[in-house]
């Protein structure tokens, strides 16, 4: 998948009594880092201020009125200390700005055989001096993973990377819109959540009643463009042999409805009601077109579940690949740390091995077979993983949740739906964690390691209280 250009303000600290020269060189260390990294960065020049740095008030303004000019495309900003510093200014300057975006502070380490005063940095120091000043001014940051590190080294590419994440994360859960489609399912206690509370938080609840999506798609004719094209895309999107074209043809409709309301209301992501409304008064299952809604990075969770889509959407937007939401459904044997995870399924296809359109053999008995074609099924296939949950705490008041990572393995498995094993070092532990706190038994899943910056995006800047598995 093609991720999105990252583009960072730079602010270049110096301090006068320090050597100059490191200031410019640390500007231009920084900016050179960025672009190895395929960063744009907004940074002031040389004729904006000495070394392009921020050392005074007037300085700090400069920098904070170029930050506004671009705002639109800061994603995040880098406080850079390739000396001291001065606090003050940096801290001014972010407050000036007004962006909200996250902050990483980077402090370049001295040189142990260059520490005469024409060399000597003090940036070990001015790091602390810099982050006490943005606690005073109430800013969050994040840290690189060494106190100190080189803007050329593999420690700050590594440490770029996962800022990067956590900017994409935290910039991508505000002021978003999220479709509720259908009702809760009402044996699905477990997917309540608090409208009011997401809301409190930047989050947007858009409702849309299942009824109105069947009077949308009546209106339809077969051969309307928009219902023929969405048919292309199902057919070219996964192999539909032994399906119906009837079928076929009103998920079409179901596809087209669903992606016509959510551009008409700005709807990023979905939640969609399934068991057993759609099948007994539609025909369909809606899972290959959710299906193919988060293979395209538009989360799309059953059930109505707008906790799980949302915990799909943190983590499609830390690694830019799809993400699923998955059952936590079954022991594997007698070995804690395995477990079967599984869905009817409407899993992006970007999870499988092998996948093909089916129908879906839990519900076929109750409501016919005739009526449950749609899934999309097969064996995930094996890699690294990461896993999330969100979930609203009435009681409380907050939101909550959980990280961690492990692998979809290989392990043999002969059962139905879309279905994996995974492999987590102290399963129990989580399953407790799990248990003990209430959560629900829907987890969202990622190819990617990526709960790190998951953890960091929801806890330092959105105040999410979370639990990272195998830190504690």
């Amino acid at each position: 998948m093609s991720g999105k250009k990252v583009t960072m303000g730079v602010i270049v600290g110096n301090r006068g009594f320090f050597p100059g020269e490191l200031a410019k060189s640390g500007r231009e260390e920084m900016m050179q880092a960025l672009a190895k990294a395929g960063m744009d960065c907004v940074v002031l020049g040389p004729d904006d201020s000495k070394h392009g740095a921020v050392e005074t008030h007037e300085e700090a303004k400069r920098c904070a009125a170029l930050f506004q000019k671009n705002r639109e495309r800061l994603d995040g900003v880098i406080v850079s200390l390739p000396n001291f510093g001065d606090e003050r200014a940096i801290a001014d300057t972010l407050r000036l700005a007004k962006l909200d975006v996250p902050v990483l502070v980077q402090a370049t380490p001295d040189d142990a055989k260059k520490m005469t005063i024409l060399h000597r940095r003090d940036s070990f120091c001015g790091k602390m001096s810099a982050c006490n000043n943005l606690r005073q001014y109430g800013i969050p940051y994040s840290l690189t993973k060494l106190h100190t590190v080189s803007p050329d080294s593999d420690d700050f590419r590594n440490d770029l990377a996962w800022f990067a994440a956590v900017c994409l994360v935290a910039n991508g859960m505000r002021n978003l819109r999220v479709g509720s489609i259908g009702a809760r399912p009402t044996a699905f206690n477990t997917v309540r959540y608090s409208e009011k509370l997401l809301e409190a938080h930047g989050i947007s609840t858009e409702t849309l009643d299942l009824s109105e999506v069947f009077g949308r798609i009546a209106k339809l004719k077969d051969d309307h463009a928009g219902v023929q094209g969405k048919l292309a895309d199902i057919r070219k999107y996964v192999t539909t042999s032994g399906v119906p074209d009837a079928a076929l043809v009103k998920m079409a409709k179901l596809g087209f409805v669903i992606d016509d309301w959510m551009t008409q209301t700005d709807v990023k992501i979905s939640a969609v009601q399934c068991w057993t409304s759609m099948e007994e008064y539609f025909g369909v299952v809606p899972c290959t077109i959710m299906s193919m809604m988060s293979n395209n990075l538009i989360p799309a969770a059953c059930e109505v579940d707008v906790c799980g889509t949302l915990s799909m959407h943190a983590l499609a937007l830390a690694s830019q690949t799809p993400s699923a939401l998955l059952d936590w459904n079954n022991n594997y044997g007698d070995d804690p740390d395995k477990a079967v995870c599984f869905h009817c399924s409407n899993l992006p296809k970007h999870f499988f091995q092998d996948v093909r359109m089916d129908f879906q053999e839990i519900i076929a008995g109750t409501v016919g077979k005739e009526n449950t074609f749609g899934t999309v099924v097969g064996r995930v296939k094996p890699g690294a993983m990461s896993f999330a949950r969100f979930s609203t705490d009435d009681t409380a008041g907050e939101i909550r949740g959980y990280v961690g990572e492990g692998t979809f393995t290989s392990d043999s498995l002969n059962t139905f739906g879309g279905v994996g094993v995974v492999q987590i070092a102290e399963l129990q532990k989580l399953l407790h964690y799990i248990c003990e706190n209430g959560f629900e038994h829907h987890v969202a899943a990622n190819f990617s390691t990526t709960a790190a910056a998951v953890h960091e995006a929801a806890v330092r800047y959105l105040g999410w209280q979370m639990h990272w598995h195998g830190t504690e």
